[in-house]
């Protein structure tokens, strides 16, 4: 009994991958041996094979069974040693999930998609824009990236990486480069807004060195800081703290705005701002303007240009980004025709 407790000491430390390689070593030459020691009883190595896996998982279902003293001495060391063996290995299985499971909500796990969207810094904010991101695009993975010791989040197709977001380990655990795009959400827990724009400064410089080619865009809480993002290759910025108080304004001034822009930035409820690639056939901003028009949809933009409906005889460039207002529906009639 010292013997066998030693050993099974030994088994349980060994490498999960040879203890899987070991056990399958075992199964297969005690199926080989059990056919060699009763080949009538058994007439095949298949059966053997089968007599040796019913045997050390259950009782046996009594079809097989050895019927000579060398045969139930054998039988008999699969009951001792291989019931156990092969109860280790379901055992270390499933302790193998529950280490994923741990090192996932801790954020340890590798991020191995692609075509996902980044969020930086987990906030009330990041929680809307992944819920918007989620439901605009049902094919569409999100991954949070926050120095939380668990993860904020718990959806389908959202993921959670832990540690310095402007770390070049923890960006690459996210996957930055086979990324999407990325948002930089400004750190609330900084009541200086100079130092929240710095560390926002600092996470997307990280991104501009590591993944130049995605977009990024960045919340910052001054205006004025912009220009100190000038030499970092950032897409988009959104000021935090004057959107909403632009938006208040525009709603003393003109009375049911804001549900407008309410429905803009929500693919939950009403219209949607969408982009579209231009057709052949549309020479001037006027043609694409016309046939958008007659298929549901307003021309509103060539990238940020929302000029263009006042120059609809303009030729319209070969490289146009054209953005229209419409519903879910007519957004997806005009991406099959195109």
């Amino acid at each position: 009994m010292f013997y066998l407790i030693r050993i099974s000491r030994k088994i349980i430390k060994l490498n999960n991958g040879f203890l899987v390689l070991f056990t399958a070593i075992f199964v297969l030459g005690s199926a080989t041996l059990m056919y060699l020691i009763e080949p009538e009883t058994f007439g095949m190595w298949f059966n053997a094979l089968w007599y040796v896996m019913t045997t050390v998982t259950t009782v046996g279902y009594g079809d097989y069974y050895p019927k000579t003293v060398p045969g139930k001495l054998f039988a008999m060391l699969l009951y001792l040693f291989g019931i156990g063996l092969l109860s280790l290995v379901i055992g270390k299985i499933i302790d193998g999930f529950g280490t994923i499971k741990k090192r996932k909500e801790a954020g340890k796990l590798k991020y191995h998609g692609s075509g996902h969207v980044i969020l930086i810094g987990w906030s009330r904010r990041a929680q809307s824009a992944m819920e918007e991101l989620l439901h605009a695009d049902p094919s569409l993975d999100v991954v949070v990236i926050d120095d939380l010791e668990r993860s904020p989040v718990d959806r389908d197709r959202a993921y959670f990486v832990g540690g310095d977001p402007s770390a070049e380990s923890t960006l690459e655990t996210a996957g930055l480069t086979r990324a999407r795009s990325a948002i930089v959400f400004s750190d609330r827990n900084i009541d200086d807004a100079a130092l929240a724009d710095g560390k926002s400064l600092l996470i997307a410089s990280s991104l501009e060195r590591l993944a130049p080619h995605i977009h990024t865009t960045v919340e910052i809480v001054l205006e004025q800081h912009i220009q100190n993002f000038r030499h970092v290759q950032v897409n988009e910025f959104i000021l935090s703290h004057e959107a909403v108080s632009r938006l208040a304004a525009r709603s003393a001034l003109h009375a049911g705005s804001v549900s407008i822009f309410t429905q803009l930035l929500s693919s939950k409820v009403g219209e949607d701002v969408f982009e579209v690639r231009p057709r052949p056939e549309w020479k001037t901003y006027g043609d694409a303007f016309q046939g958008l028009l007659n298929l549901g949809a307003t021309l509103i933009a060539d990238r940020s240009d929302m000029t263009i409906n006042r120059r609809l005889q303009d030729p319209m460039p070969e490289d146009a980004r054209l953005f229209i207002i419409c519903d879910g529906s007519t957004y997806e009639r005009i991406r099959a025709a195109t």
